[in-house]
């Protein structure tokens, strides 16, 4: 199992990968690649590719990976897909994945042909991370990237300050609909999700009447989610909705209507308007949380 690390400065972090089980780890590490940019990563990870031949090469389904990915298996003339949910090898050592489709409404799985290599994202949180410690080997990966390379520039960085865990990286989100009813009702949205340290999310009716930004959408044109625990309050449950969120372990909701959609995806669910409930079952929370 080997590890790769891309970007300045970054050999640093092979300890890390090596927590995993990583026992090989290729570093390309090049001033050029301080900030993200498509071109760079390309060409990296597709010139390791090369070198190396690995049978199988999986990154995460980021809004990084989701960008450049592709662009490496063009170049390596590779089979891809992208955000992966399971990921098996079959008897004769084929990458063998399960993915959403249809807006969630089915889980094919997919082999591939017998090409290496076989190239897939996954989805994050799919799979817990499980340490199995090694002191990795690190390789200077020796691929040159020239400034020519590049075809853009980042001239600017705006970090959105936060004190809540990024969305689709959170184990824990709490989401809210267009049943808030107004910007005003989303302070219940973030108080359940501070105290449980979770991240906020909502449904892309709740963005587009201008309850929330954009950057809280989940859904199928919004982010996809794969936490242990997804609250979904005042959500009706939506495909295009379920398709962003699914894979959650354990979905949570709460809505007044007993017929929503909803209900007939999630573990548990609690019927009955969000201004009756919603109060005193973030109070329980609370003590439960106090206690722990």
């Amino acid at each position: 199992l080997c590890g790769v690390l891309i970007g300045s400065g970054v050999s640093g972090h092979a300890a890390e990968l090596g927590k995993y089980g990583a026992e090989k780890v290729y570093v390309v590490d090049n001033d050029l690649l301080k900030n993200f940019n498509t071109e760079g990563y390309t060409i990296a990870l597709s010139e390791l590719i090369k070198k190396y031949s690995p049978a199988v090469v999986i990154a995460g389904n980021t809004v990084f990976g989701q960008d450049y990915f592709p662009g490496v298996a063009a170049r390596v003339g590779a089979g891809v897909t992208m955000d992966a949910i399971e990921i098996d090898l079959t008897d004769d050592k084929k990458l063998k994945i399960k993915r959403f489709s249809h807006s969630s409404k089915a889980i094919p799985t997919q082999v591939f042909l017998d090409h290496n290599p076989m190239m897939t994202t996954v989805r994050p949180n799919s799979f817990k991370a499980v340490e199995d410690p090694k002191t990795p080997e690190v390789v200077d990966g020796g691929v040159t990237i020239n400034a020519g390379d590049i075809k853009t520039k980042v001239v600017e960085i705006k970090t959105k300050e936060s004190d809540r865990p990024e969305l689709t990286e959170a184990e824990r989100v709490v989401s809210g609909g267009r049943g808030l009813g107004s910007e005003e009702n989303f302070k219940f949205i973030y108080q359940l999700a501070d105290i449980l340290g979770a991240a906020a999310g909502a449904t892309r009716a709740a963005v587009d009447a201008g309850y929330c930004p954009y950057d809280m959408q989940v859904g199928q044109t919004g982010k996809a989610v794969s936490p242990n625990l997804y609250i979904a309050i005042a959500i009706s449950g939506s495909v295009q909705h379920f398709a962003g969120m699914g894979s959650s372990k354990v979905i949570v909701a709460i809505n007044k209507d007993p017929e929503a959609p909803i209900f007939q995806k999630c573990d548990y669910g609690i019927v009955g308007d969000l201004f009756d409930v919603l109060p005193p079952f973030t109070e329980k929370v609370k003590a439960l949380v106090s206690q722990s």
